[in-house]
């Protein structure tokens, strides 16, 4: 969006849908690949982290009350950045990652969801949508913490992690 662009109410509740949605997403897929690849810790994370930002989706749509929102793509073109701010793309993910990265990947995400957030708040067209943007953006700086707080049970792993004498010919 441009300096000169403002967000209406419906497209602020329509961008955080599709974040929240995505996020869902693209956490249950990593969560799939994880377990194919044997690491249910990680696997068990996701799940987690998807569960939480299902129960956000639902939240945004009953704030929607009933309204159509429009559909607004998750992908590069709708966004400042490659896509929706909290998303987590497969380029970014090793098979053999630990929590550790898995939570820097959620951390990172979740900083770009409260930047996104505080933008809206900074170009919304009227005061209830900047309310709602601030909210948000106040929620995913929870998130932030949460992360954290979470990431600080992790020690970084040791040089070498991703070392693996067989590695697969094909990730699913």
């Amino acid at each position: 969006m441009s300096k000169s662009e403002t967000i209406t109410l419906t497209d602020l509740l329509a961008r955080a849908y599709t974040i929240e949605r995505e996020a869902v997403d693209r956490y249950a897929d990593l969560a799939d690949q994880m377990e194919v690849h044997n690491n249910p810790e990680l696997a068990a994370l996701f799940r987690k982290m998807a569960a939480i930002e299902a129960e956000h989706a639902e939240q945004i749509k009953d704030r929607a009350k009933g309204q159509a929102l429009p559909h607004i793509s998750p992908l590069a073109g709708d966004w400042p950045g490659a896509g929706a701010p909290e998303s987590i793309g497969p380029e970014d993910m090793h098979y053999l990652m630990t929590p550790h990265h898995a939570l820097k990947l959620a951390l990172a995400g979740e900083q770009r969801a409260a930047a996104f957030f505080e933008e809206m708040a900074r170009i919304a067209a009227d005061a209830p949508t900047r309310a709602l943007a601030e909210e948000l953006a106040g929620e995913e700086r929870e998130h932030v913490k949460m992360a954290e707080e979470m990431l600080a049970r992790y020690p970084e792993p040791e040089e070498g992690w991703d070392d693996d004498p067989d590695p697969p010919m094909l990730q699913e």
